[in-house]
């Protein structure tokens, strides 16, 4: 027998033994779920590669109820598909449901700040405290109210200069404003630029490694030792490429502002402000909770055009034409509001939420929820419920608007961002440049479906997989509404001419 086929009979022979030897017996039934096999569990009935996992654990409200559970290797995992229920866990009993798993293929690649799967410990506390301190209410976000007036006028320039790159463009204004917010970045004005290409690339690993029940050696943790070259030790590899980019997303900007304050020509910034309070950052995912709300929102535009015509005719009719629709005026525009509200709603950004874990034992209507369960609550399920959101596929603001027949449907923004000691805490800045984005935008712009050899061309709404799901590729036409608009574009040419970026200094970092 070669050394390769013993190595492989070990390993299976090791996985088998922790099985046994990880094998409990609870004090009551687990919420249902499918019948688990011996060793392996539910291993094959995760979401197949590819699939949309939130549609696939919607399957389980119908089957098993909303809350249900699979294990996987001895690991249980709970499926939450209704919104009661998670508040009931993940808010109410937060003191019990608000760790983060330990991921260990995330430990594979990441540095200890670019974690995730971190326990709600005094030093997360502290840190999320500063973050709402400098980044998280209102009045704190109101500071930078002129960044995002700015990038989201440069973002209206770009859209006019190049139409067909409206995504890339949506990509560039949320990463040049939290760039500039969290660090006193300014990035390079057009074409790539090397943080915002970075901070993208780490997003996209980590989003891949956060998805549950990808990868086998979060269930089996001694596979982490394997070497990279064994077969079956994708993971292995793929913890390789991953490794560069955490470290530079985890250094590279933090350099930078210390590089900048000790030549005492920094910005004023989250991070800065946090150094001088001798805090450390956490890093953060607001940016891309931005891009995916966005691309939601000018898809639906293309897609549902009396929603863009009401919106443009309460624009013209509370702000005029002669000047571009600011923060003062989101309370007199409750329709382009209720849309922010839909965007949240009809394209959920983070349709599986990000996993909590349980740090004790619990009970729930009779369902033993075991110490480590992971609890994945399906947003998706929450804000596409028919008996919450009536028509739930159909894209309509209306909903959110209180009439003499009709009262308002659930804030999404109750839904959307998380739930309890988790809560997104990005969310607030994530709010007011989605408004001020979508209202400049339809103040200007009209978004029709694109025409090609005269004919107008269908466009089919598609969402990607993954912890956090952007809007797939898709065809636009975008036009000024008239000459008095490409008069006001003009005036932004003047109001905010193009920075030169940072770009030059960053390569200069050493870290």
């Amino acid at each position: 027998m070669s050394l390769l086929v013993r190595a492989i009979v070990g390993l299976l022979g090791l996985v088998i033994l922790k099985s046994f030897l990880t094998r409990k017996r609870f004090p009551a039934p687990l919420p249902p779920g499918p019948k688990p096999k011996p060793i392996i569990g539910n291993l094959f009935d995760l979401p197949a590669n590819g699939e949309a996992d939130w549609l696939h654990w919607y399957k389980h409200k119908k089957t098993y109820g909303p809350i249900s559970s699979v294990q996987v290797f001895g690991e249980t995992l709970i499926i939450v598909n209704d919104a009661r229920i998670a508040v009931e866990l993940l808010e109410k009993r937060s003191a019990i449901h608000s760790d983060r798993p330990s991921l260990t293929f995330i430990e594979m690649f990441a540095t200890t700040a670019f974690r995730t799967g971190t326990t709600m410990n005094p030093r997360v506390r502290t840190e999320r405290k500063l973050f709402y301190q400098q980044i998280g209410s209102n009045n704190s976000v109101a500071r930078f109210n002129h960044i995002q007036e700015a990038e989201v006028g440069r973002t209206l320039l770009r859209v006019r200069d190049n139409p067909e790159g409206l995504q890339d463009h949506i990509r560039k204004q949320a990463a040049a404003i939290i760039l500039k917010v969290a660090y006193g970045y300014s990035v390079v004005p057009h074409g790539d630029d090397p943080l915002v290409n970075l901070i993208a690339r780490a997003m996209g690993n980590l989003g891949a490694a956060l998805v549950p029940g990808v990868w086998l050696v979060d269930f089996i943790p001694f596979l982490r030792h394997i070497p990279a070259w064994f077969p079956g030790a994708t993971f292995a590899r793929v913890a390789e490429t991953f490794r560069e980019s955490a470290r530079a997303w985890n250094c590279q900007p933090y350099e930078f502002v210390r590089h900048q304050m000790s030549q005492i020509k920094h910005a004023p910034s989250y991070l800065s402000g946090l150094l001088e309070a001798k805090g450390v950052p956490e890093p953060g995912s607001f940016d891309e909770i931005t891009i995916s709300t966005l691309g939601g929102l000018f898809l639906a535009m293309v897609l549902y055009p009396d929603v863009q015509r009401k919106a443009q005719e309460e624009i013209d009719r509370v702000v005029g034409t002669d000047r571009l629709p600011s923060f003062s005026d989101r309370e007199n525009l409750p329709y382009i509001d209720a849309m922010v509200k839909e965007a949240l709603r009809w394209h959920s950004v983070t349709p599986m939420g990000v996993v909590h874990s349980s740090s004790e034992d619990d009970m729930y209507e009779g369902y033993f929820i075991p110490k480590g369960s992971q609890i994945l609550p399906n947003q998706w399920a929450f804000t596409h419920d028919p008996d919450v959101y009536p028509d739930p596929m159909a894209f309509k603001p209306e909903r959110f608007l209180a009439t003499e027949n009709h009262a308002p449907e659930r804030d999404p923004h109750l839904l959307a961002f998380g739930f309890g000691r988790r809560i997104c805490p990005g969310r607030t800045l994530a709010d007011s440049n989605v408004y001020l984005s979508i209202a400049q935008s339809l103040a200007v712009y009209r978004f029709t479906k694109p025409i090609k050899n005269g004919k107008e061309v269908d466009v089919e709404p598609k969402f990607l997989n993954g912890v956090i799901s952007h809007v797939a590729p898709f065809e636009v036409g975008i036009k000024p509404r008239s000459k008095q608009h490409e008069a006001l574009l003009k005036e932004l040419e003047i109001k905010y001419p193009w920075e030169e970026g940072h770009a030059a200094e960053l390569s200069q970092v050493k870290f």
